[in-house]
């Protein structure tokens, strides 16, 4: 029992069964929060110097020559900042952080401790200042860093702060401690109510607690929190991230068979004889191939707007307008095409340049209205596009061949486009009525490259 209180409590639930990635977000969050801290304790520093320089001493009391505090608070800011410095350069270690509290709740009870010199009263006098309050805020500032063990250590150096001061008092030594067991007496005098003070304990001991319990429940669903979110960071990478935008923000949990009609274009590409290329390279020189051909191509047609919707192997089919409804779609598949098949073309170069057979790409546009949605079992889904100008794109990359082209789209997308606001860089071709491999009508094409 105690072991699981412990872990609890100390351990977040386990995070150190957590894989390095996710400890090392956690990390990341903590370090955020200990240069939270140090700006805090600035500001405090700030705060209570000026609080403290501005109460005035009693008319007609003399005031002994004993001014500690201003080194003290002069001591404790250079402290902070080389703790905020510390924090900056992620050099903080937990001993530094249990110093820190100590130099903390130094400082406090060392300004409690210089009332009764500042206006010439009693021990018990310092008993009464308010800025016993500060030890609540120095508590919860713990709590920044989500970990219960210095909000339990923070409390524990203010109990034993207190009760210094309080057995300081009652000892004589700073004057006669009066105590008594009136509470009148007590408020209007001089005098020493123990009850009063164990009160003040007691509420210092239960705030560390139960902020304690919430640190050790907020941790939990800190590590639970930065753990899916390391998970979905990683899962963003097998989407589009117009995709993976669309899943995070869906109100409601998204089912297959649900889907949305769109006017969308449609790209495909795919690289020319990599079929026979890979049975010819080791599968890590295939998987490289492949990677610095996708490396070149994804970028351009998500730069253009474009969600890739699947990779075929070596093929690419890329969606515009269809997660993101778009006015410009075939303007912007077009555009996406020329920025491809100018980089295919500087990528064959670069690869014959370096003694290496070069590699061609095949390419195609189509337009139409699609049904955009999700399909699966309801375990695995796929967000993907289906329709006529999805296969029409296969059927037209696949034509590249008949023409001796590299890439074409069909002259009704191509007006679109025009409509849309696409400039051609350069004079494409027309060819009329061309027969498309399980098209049954004729297709007007226009050639995008050669």
């Amino acid at each position: 029992m105690l072991s699981r209180l412990r872990a609890w409590l100390f351990d977040g639930a386990g995070t150190g069964e957590l894989p390095e990635r996710v400890q090392a977000a956690i990390r990341r969050q903590q370090e955020q929060s200990e240069i939270l801290i140090g700006w805090v304790q600035l500001a405090i520093v700030v705060l209570v110097t000026t609080v403290y320089e501005s109460t005035a001493m009693p008319t007609g009391v003399v005031q002994e020559d004993y001014s500690f505090e201003v080194e003290v608070l002069a001591i404790y800011g250079l402290f902070c900042l080389l703790r905020l410095g510390l924090a900056y350069a992620r050099l903080l270690r937990p001993w530094m952080l249990y110093l820190s509290v100590i130099a903390d709740m130094a400082l406090l009870m060392g300004l409690i401790y210089s009332f009764h010199y500042k206006y010439a009263q009693p021990a018990v006098f310092y008993l009464k200042v308010p800025t016993l309050l500060y030890v609540f805020l120095f508590i919860a500032l713990r709590a920044l860093r989500f970990e219960a063990r210095f909000v339990l250590f923070t409390g524990f150096v203010a109990i034993l702060g207190w009760t210094g001061l309080i057995l300081y008092a009652l000892g004589g030594r700073g004057g006669p401690p009066n105590p008594t067991d009136d509470f009148v007496e007590y408020m209007t005098g001089n005098a020493l109510l123990l009850y009063a003070e164990i009160d003040k304990m007691v509420a210092i001991v239960l705030t560390t607690i139960v902020l304690a319990l919430a640190i050790a429940r907020a941790r939990y669903l800190l590590v639970r929190a930065v753990s899916e979110g390391v998970a979905a960071s990683d899962l963003s990478r097998f989407f589009d991230p117009g995709v993976a935008a669309r899943i995070r923000g869906a109100s409601m949990s998204i089912k297959a068979g649900e889907g949305e009609l769109r006017d969308v274009a449609i790209l495909t590409v795919d690289l020319r004889g990599f079929t026979r290329l890979s049975t010819e390279l080791a599968p890590d020189a295939v998987m490289k191939i492949l990677q610095e051909y996708q490396g070149r191509v994804c970028p351009l047609i998500a730069a253009h707007g474009g969600s890739i919707d699947k990779f075929l192997g070596d093929g690419i089919l890329a969606s515009f307008g269809a997660v993101v409804p778009s006015p410009t779609a075939a303007a912007d598949a077009l555009r996406a095409a020329d920025a491809v098949i100018a980089a295919a073309t500087q990528w064959s170069r670069e690869r014959q340049a370096a003694g290496m057979p070069p590699l061609e790409i095949g390419l195609a546009v189509s337009s139409g209205r699609v049904v955009f949605g999700a399909v699966g079992d309801g375990e695995r889904l796929e967000f993907t596009v289906i329709g006529d100008a999805v296969n029409f794109a296969a059927k037209l990359e696949k034509h590249n061949k008949e023409e001796h082209t590299r890439a074409v789209t069909d002259a009704a997308t191509y007006r679109l486009a025009a409509q849309q606001g696409y400039v051609s860089a350069g004079p494409h071709e027309r060819r009329t009525n061309r027969s498309v491999t399980g098209v049954a009508e004729p297709v007007d094409i226009v050639i995008l490259a050669p």
